[in-house]
């Protein structure tokens, strides 16, 4: 008789959620299904599939890298914030390269723009040397120590600091494109991806895992759930702890007019609060030369709400009735009042940008340039996880928090993951 995976093999810890499995790893001829067809789920397929495994990718949307993937400011992050010996701070360090190295080897754009993170006053200082200490212990490579105002503005001859840190090679991409050639080469290596499939049911039966979707349903060896946005929607259906739970937050990006463009050079970021999981407005010029503000950080009213407009009953009153709901607004109350300002209110946000960007006026802010909705993964005492999680449940494994730079890490995730879930 069929019998629902039972509980969670080991409760939610944050990076180091691994757990081994009760049977042996993978054979050649074993069948792996991957949910969800964003970055990470895509470059875990293609791992595999190099591999010789026999691998499908289920995606809900009728294309790949719909949500988290292709709604990011295309940045590949150079490893400046972790903290050292993290997950985020190793498997960064890892996957920067094999982006680079893969969008050398299949012609798609890299470019090597530069960020600069500035400290607007002193009292940003204490912070800043703390990120100057990470990026050294990180191994970022190419990142100087810290440097005053003069070099501030030969870097961004434009920006407004007292001190900085330089990460010369932090990049700027596609990642819907990389996706895509992921994809590609899954496919080449007799890989399956199934779109317009949404999982709605999975079953433990004889060792094995079957997944239904939408469209079809299927039996696979293991699976590996990569859902993003409904990540903890899909662990409840293998009996997965509830938490963490995810806290969809919608990022919002304004584009700069074409004439205003040239006051950014390449990244300009803030010293991010280390309080909050949120790095703050923030100046990027992307892999195709628009240059955008953003994003901010409002509190969605759905987990793919995209715009105010979107609303769900269903997942706001999810996360009001989740325990952490409390602790959280108590802590962060503030800030969340001061971010839903910004987004309704322009002048607010320009004000916030011009910090950095003083010549920065409200025409040159020419629209709107979309939104994306951050999974952010919280607790029961209401702690936002700030690393990589994964949790093992029987023959599934499930990444419960990956957020950025879960994109440039993508390629060093599926080794990850392969190495100690799968082998």
């Amino acid at each position: 008789m069929d019998d629902r995976i039972g509980p969670t093999a080991l409760p939610y810890a944050g990076a180091r959620s691994v757990a081994r499995r009760g049977r042996e790893g993978l054979g050649m001829t074993d069948r792996i299904g991957i949910v969800g067809g964003g970055i990470v789920g895509v470059a875990i397929a293609r791992h595999l599939s190099a591999g010789g495994r026999v691998v499908t990718v289920i995606e809900k949307e009728s294309r790949l890298a719909r949500h988290q993937t292709g709604h990011n400011s295309g940045v590949v992050h150079a490893g400046l914030y972790y903290k050292p010996g993290t997950l985020k701070a190793t498997l960064c360090a890892a996957g920067r390269e094999s982006i680079r190295e893969f969008c050398h080897d299949k012609g798609l754009p890299y470019r090597e723009l530069g960020k600069l993170v500035v400290a607007v006053d002193e009292t940003e200082l204490e912070a800043l040397a703390e990120i100057e200490r990470r990026a050294i212990a990180n191994g970022v490579p190419g990142v100087s120590r810290l440097i005053g105002a003069s070099r501030l503005h030969e870097i961004e001859p434009h920006v407004a600091g007292i001190a900085g840190i330089h990460s010369p090679r932090t990049a700027a991409v596609d990642y819907v494109a990389i996706t895509e050639a992921m994809a590609h080469d899954v496919r080449a290596a007799g890989g399956r991806i199934l779109l317009g499939h949404e999982v709605t049911q999975m079953i433990a039966e004889n060792g094995r895992v079957r997944v239904i979707t939408s469209a079809s349903e299927d039996v696979f060896d293991r699976v590996v759930v990569c859902a993003g946005l409904q990540s903890d929607v899909v662990a409840r259906f293998v009996g997965a702890d509830a938490a963490p739970k995810i806290l969809p937050f919608r990022g919002e990006y304004w584009e700069m007019t074409p004439q205003s463009a040239r006051l950014v050079r390449g990244m300009i970021y803030p010293v991010p609060d280390p309080r909050f999981p949120f790095l703050g407005v923030h100046f990027t010029r992307g892999v195709y030369d628009a240059v955008h503000i953003g994003p901010n950080a409002v509190p969605a009213l759905a987990r793919e709400g995209y715009g105010w407009s979107r609303f769900s009953a269903k997942d706001t009153w999810e996360s009001l009735r989740w325990p952490g709901a409390l602790p959280l607004a108590r802590q962060h109350w503030r800030m969340g009042v001061d971010e839903v300002a910004g987004s309704l209110l322009k002048p607010l946000y320009a004000r916030r940008a011009r910090r950095f960007l003083p010549e920065l006026t409200m025409a040159d802010m020419a629209h709107k340039h979309g939104a994306g909705v951050r999974a952010q993964a919280w607790g029961r005492s209401g702690e936002l996880l700030d690393d990589f999680a994964v949790d093992q449940v029987g023959a599934v494994t499930l990444l419960r928090n990956a957020p950025s730079p879960a994109a440039t890490s993508s390629m060093a995730i599926a080794a990850y993951v392969a190495e100690r879930h799968l082998l």
